[in-house]
C-alpha cells in the first residue's frame, strides 16, 4: 500500500511569446503584480517552429520565460493559467492576440506545461485546464517526449530550464 504524501512545491515558470518585444516589460510586470517577485528571466528565444500563431499574430516571434522566486502549490496550476489567459485578454487587439502565456511549473523529476486543449497524453486539472507533461528529468538531462513542443525541445530552451532545475534544487535545500 501506497501512503499519501505531500507534494513538493514547484518552480513556477511562465513562458510567453510576442511579436512586438516593447509589450514585454507589461506583460511581466501584469505578471509579477499577480505572481510575486522574479528570479530569472531568459535571453530572448525565436519561436520560429510552427507557423500556427503567424496569422493571428504575425511574424517573427520570439519568447521569453519568466521564473518566479515564490514556489507554489501543484494544485494552484490550473488557477495560474486561467490568470494568464486573462492577462493575454488585456493585450488584444482588434480580436486578436498580441502575446501567447503559458505558465507551468518544473519539478526535480518534470516539467508541466497548462492548456486548455485535451489531448490523449493530458490530465485534467480543473477549472477547464489540463497539465501537459512536456519533459522528464532523467539521468542528468531532460528528456523530450514523443509529444514535446518543438520549442520546449530546443536546446536553448532546454539549457534554460537546467539552469533553473539548478536553482530550485537549492531553493529545496534552503527551505524556500
Amino acid at each position: 500500500m501506497s501512503l499519501p504524501q505531500p507534494p513538493k512545491p514547484a518552480k513556477l515558470i511562465v513562458g510567453f511569446f510576442v511579436r512586438e518585444k516593447a509589450l514585454a516589460a507589461g506583460i511581466a510586470q501584469a505578471l509579477q503584480d499577480r505572481l510575486g517577485p522574479v528570479d530569472m528571466i531568459s535571453a530572448w528565444l525565436n519561436f520560429d517552429f510552427t507557423t500556427y500563431y503567424e496569422e493571428e499574430m504575425g511574424a517573427p516571434l520570439s519568447r521569453r520565460l519568466v521564473v518566479f522566486k515564490t514556489l507554489v502549490e501543484q494544485t494552484e496550476l490550473a488557477a495560474i493559467k486561467r490568470m494568464t489567459n486573462a492577462v493575454e485578454q488585456t493585450y488584444r487587439r482588434q480580436g486578436k492576440r498580441r502575446v501567447n502565456i503559458d505558465p507551468g511549473y518544473l519539478l526535480p523529476e518534470r516539467f508541466v506545461l497548462a492548456t486548455g486543449k485535451n489531448f490523449t497524453h493530458r490530465i485534467y486539472i480543473g477549472q477547464g485546464i489540463y497539465a501537459d507533461l512536456t519533459l522528464i528529468y532523467q539521468k542528468g538531462a531532460f528528456r523530450t517526449l514523443p509529444w514535446t513542443y518543438p520549442d520546449y525541445a530546443d536546446k536553448h530552451l532546454i539549457d534554460f530550464l537546467t539552469l533553473v532545475r539548478k536553482k530550485y534544487m537549492l531553493d529545496l535545500k534552503q527551505g524556500k
